[in-house]
This record gives C-alpha cells, sequence and structure tokens, in this order.
C-alpha cells in the first residue's frame, strides 16, 4: 500500500498548491498597477520576426495603433527572402518610415530572435524599449502600459501576461487551455514566492542603461530561453522585474499536434536544462494524471474515485478563475478539455525528463548546460542520441 499513499499524498500537495495559486492570482489582480499617466519617454518598439503567423498583418498592425504620444517600431528579419519583410515595408508604406523602419539583421548566433534584437537595438532612437513577440496582438493602451511601472527607479524591467486567443482547432484550444490553466497560474505562484526572477517573453520593457548593464542581447544570443534570462540577469544586478496586469494575446490559428508537441517538448527540456532543481517540483502541477494514477492503484475504490473528483473540480475552480480574470471566453468554453489537457502537460513532461536534443525552426540542437544552444550540424543531427 506504500505506492498508493504516495500517490494520494502527491494528490492532496497538488491539490494545495492549485489553491495557493487561485490566492496568488486573486491578489495579483486585486492590486493597484501604476497609471499610465504623466510624461512618459519616447520608445523604440522592437518586433523580431521570422514567417508569418496566423493573423500577422493585424498583429503587427496593432502595434502601430498605439495611443502613446512618441514611439517608433523596428522590424527585422535574418533571411532576406522572409515574407515577413514584405509586410513589415507594407506597414511602412501605410504608417511612414519615421514611424516603421525595417532591417534585415545578420545571425550573430544560435538563436535568431535574439540576432534580430542585437540589431534592432543598435538602430533603435530611443533608450526605453519594448520588445513583442511576432505572434502577440495588442490593444492601443499596450506600450503606456508597459513603460509606466519604469517610472520606478527600482524596476529593471517590466513583462507581462498572455493569453491564447483565435484557437481554429482542437490541438490551439488546448494549448490555449495550458496557457491560461498552468503556465499563468504558476508563473503567479513563482512571483509570489520565487521574487519574480524571470521574464516572460510575450512582451517585455526595459531601459538601454539595464540592457548593457548584462552585456547587451549578445549575451543571449546562444540561448533558447533568452525571456528567462533576460528577467533572470535583471533581477541578478539588484533591480526588479515586475510583472504588468496587462495581458497580450497570443493568435494561435490552426496548430497541428505535431508541431504543438514539439514546441512543449522544446521548452519543457529547456527549463530542464536551465532549472534542474525546480523541474522535479513541476510534478505537483498534476492533479488530474496523480489523481487517475491514485484511483487505478486503489482499484477504483471510493477513496481513489474522491480523489479524482476533486481534482477535477480544483483544476476546474482554477479554470474558472483564470477565466473571469483575463476575461477568457476560450477557456470557459473549453473547459471539459481541461482534464484531456491536464493528461498531455504530463506526458510532454515525462517526455523532456529525458534528452537534450531539440528541433527548432529549420535547425537541430542540443541544449547544454544552462539552456545554451550548440547547433548540430548535418551529420550529426541523423545520429542517434546516446
Amino acid at each position: 500500500m506504500i505506492g498508493p499513499l504516495i500517490l494520494l499524498i502527491l494528490t492532496i500537495m497538488s491539490w494545495v498548491y492549485w489553491l495557493i495559486a487561485c490566492r496568488c492570482a486573486y491578489t495579483f489582480f486585486a492590486e493597484p498597477q501604476p497609471a499610465p499617466e504623466g510624461e512618459l519617454p519616447p520608445v523604440s518598439l522592437l518586433k523580431p520576426m521570422r514567417g508569418l503567423d496566423p493573423g500577422a498583418y493585424e498583429n503587427l498592425r496593432s502595434h502601430l495603433l498605439q495611443t502613446y504620444p512618441v514611439y517608433e517600431v523596428l522590424v527585422g528579419v535574418t533571411d532576406p527572402r522572409d515574407p515577413a519583410l514584405e509586410l513589415g515595408r507594407r506597414l511602412q508604406r501605410e504608417f511612414g518610415a519615421d514611424r516603421v523602419r525595417v532591417f534585415v539583421a545578420p545571425r550573430v548566433g544560435a538563436n535568431d530572435k535574439v540576432s534580430i534584437l542585437c540589431h534592432l537595438a543598435q538602430h533603435a532612437a530611443y533608450d526605453t524599449l519594448v520588445i513583442s513577440d511576432s505572434d502577440m496582438r495588442v490593444t492601443a493602451d499596450f506600450i503606456a502600459r508597459m513603460v509606466a511601472p519604469l517610472r520606478d527607479p527600482e524596476v529593471g524591467l517590466v513583462t507581462s501576461l498572455y493569453r491564447g486567443a483565435q484557437a481554429e482547432n482542437l490541438t490551439a484550444v488546448l494549448e490555449a487551455l495550458y496557457i491560461g490553466t498552468t503556465f499563468l497560474p504558476s508563473a503567479l505562484v513563482a512571483r509570489r514566492y520565487l521574487r519574480m526572477r524571470f521574464a516572460l517573453g510575450a512582451a517585455v520593457a526595459l531601459r538601454r542603461a539595464e540592457l548593457e548593464e548584462i552585456g547587451g542581447f549578445q549575451s543571449l544570443v546562444d540561448y533558447l530561453a533568452d525571456d528567462y534570462q533576460l528577467g533572470a540577469r535583471i533581477a541578478a544586478t539588484g533591480k526588479r522585474v515586475h510583472l504588468s496586469d496587462y495581458t497580450t494575446q497570443t493568435i494561435l490559428g490552426a496548430t497541428t499536434f505535431r508541431q504543438q508537441w514539439g514546441r512543449e517538448v522544446r521548452w519543457a527540456k529547456c527549463a530542464r536544462v536551465s532549472r534542474p532543481l525546480e523541474y522535479p517540483g513541476f510534478v505537483l502541477t498534476f492533479s488530474t494524471p496523480l489523481a487517475l494514477l491514485t484511483a487505478v492503484s486503489l482499484g477504483f475504490s471510493t477513496v481513489g474515485l474522491g480523489a479524482l473528483g476533486v481534482s477535477l473540480l480544483v483544476r476546474w475552480l482554477v479554470a474558472g478563475q483564470m477565466a473571469g480574470h483575463l476575461n477568457d471566453a476560450l477557456i470557459r468554453d473549453s473547459w471539459l478539455l481541461l482534464p484531456a489537457r491536464d493528461l498531455l502537460t504530463a506526458a510532454v513532461w515525462c517526455a523532456a525528463a529525458v534528452g537534450r536534443r531539440v528541433s527548432w525552426r529549420d535547425g537541430r540542437y542540443v541544449l547544454c548546460e544552462g539552456g545554451r544552444l550548440r547547433e548540430l550540424a548535418p551529420q550529426e543531427a541523423h545520429v542517434p542520441a546516446p
């Protein structure tokens, strides 16, 4: 009976974790945020791009409809044949060359996005920088709300939450569920108990002075989780990482299971390599899989079925709360899929627990200590990993 007892204890601990997450979410969204009022600095908004994401035109255009007084948008790619280059030029013709500037950046490391950021930062006219991923869509107050917390000199970086939107098929809905009901609540727990020593890649804002203090984007060019590294290094300088209550939308469109699986396993492997001591702790987020194993090990007894029932209720409580805080109809409409999403999340964690090889964009890489990337030569990529 030792095995079922351990599983039951882990299941109960997972309930406690999610109830703490609910409390962290409630506290975060109830906190007053700095108002985007008064004099705000001019901003250079950096948009690294590769290919055309779903809704690419509307995504990029939303960054050009800001009510912010003075800002510019710098769009960058690494491949002159990239269709995102023509999209940037189209918006340049629409909004003017003084508002939109377009660049082809040299590839200076394994991470294409950071290679572009190195180039864009060099050409940015202003010392307050905002970075937003290419698949993000924002409202007209985005820049103002991201930059407002930087008026506090103790804040070195501002980052924002994000939620999945416009999911057009089942796999995209499952991805949106993961973002809203697992990733974001866990980020709020980390903010409360781990002093927010990381950034979320959807959007960040920082001053050029703090960026240069950590060695610029050049210091991140060989890392997969550049957002995590950026936040961790800013926090190491003694400055605070601030989580804005602004929520961007990542436009998901239609995805395939293979794309989703590869992306989630890649990021889970990166988390394992970057934060090896924290990785086993993710087990406590697996309420539904743990409860199912408990029920099976107890022969679907009353205790086992009760544990499974409570786990489902706890996870649906989290989903309902986050749907309310984020005003997310997608989560609200697909709550019945959450148990399947939780099982998939546990499967991703298991798959990422071994091996260091990952596929990213068109390349094959090995994750080294600390989350660095080493690109495999073509002959290496076809050799089975030991």
